[in-house]
């Protein structure tokens, strides 16, 4: 481990027992000092990091942003709400702002998230673990953040739609990426809340809504929540659906 953690340029900041901590540098500086041929080397300029989904592993280092989108991030707190320069790398229908997309998607949730803790009795039940299932740019999880609910939240970024999973990070949030069509790769009853917004109304031209739904059961909690906010076909067929579960509805 100390061969492999010193040619990637790691620094290790404290080992006790059986237990070792390492820093990843801040800059290029020391993988540039290594010199040619020592492995693993850089990555190709081609290659994308942050195209994540179905790709072979590659034993190469992907260099540190040092200039351009990623490389100047806000301090913690201010990087929750501020927009992040790699928003300009999101493949989206080049006619949106994004920044004004994300601040009005930040705006939206700050303003509903007190009447979603207060329908669910968040504080009296304890939902501590969330899943957000569509999460967007994670205004979800900002706004619950900026208002100290005591959760942590896992954003899941479906494949069918763009990959907004680097602004997640900037922001400083947790985030994954998942096609819902297939399992959700988590231990079966991990989670107390599940929300989905818009989700099934864009999956169910591929996805089978029924299995979806069972998979959901899966891995809620019993006695969890499932949030779900659609249009009112959908919500009609999911209400149907429910109910065949033994789900409670409302």
């Amino acid at each position: 481990m100390l061969n492999l953690t010193t040619r990637l340029c790691w620094v290790l900041v404290k080992k006790e027992g059986y237990i070792a901590i390492w820093q990843k540098p801040v800059n290029n500086t020391c993988y540039l000092s290594c010199g040619a041929g020592v492995t693993p080397p850089f990555c190709n300029s081609e290659d994308d990091p942050d195209n994540v989904w179905y790709m072979d592993l590659k034993a190469c280092i992907t260099r540190i942003e040092e200039n351009g989108y990623g490389a100047n991030l806000a301090p913690w707190p201010a990087r929750l709400q501020t927009p992040p320069d790699r928003l300009q790398t999101i493949q989206i229908d080049s006619y949106i702002a994004r920044k004004e997309l994300f601040v009005a998607e930040s705006k939206y949730w700050k303003e509903i998230i007190s009447n979603y803790v207060n329908a669910l009795h968040w504080k009296q039940i304890g939902l501590r673990n969330v899943l957000d299932m569509k999460a967007g740019f994670g205004g979800f999880a900002a706004a619950l953040a900026e208002l100290k609910v005591d959760c942590w939240v896992l954003n899941v970024i479906p494949v069918s739609g763009p990959n907004t999973l680097p602004v997640i990070y900037d922001r400083g949030l947790l985030g994954v990426m998942h096609d819902w069509c297939e399992p959700f790769d988590t231990y079966p009853r991990s989670y107390d809340l599940l929300h989905a917004a818009g989700l099934f109304s864009i999956e169910r031209k591929r996805c089978n809504m029924t299995t979806m739904m069972l998979e959901m059961d899966r891995i809620l909690r019993p006695g969890g929540r499932v949030y779900i906010r659609d249009t009112i076909n959908v919500m009609s067929e999911l209400q149907e659906i429910g109910n065949a579960m033994r789900w409670h509805t409302s």
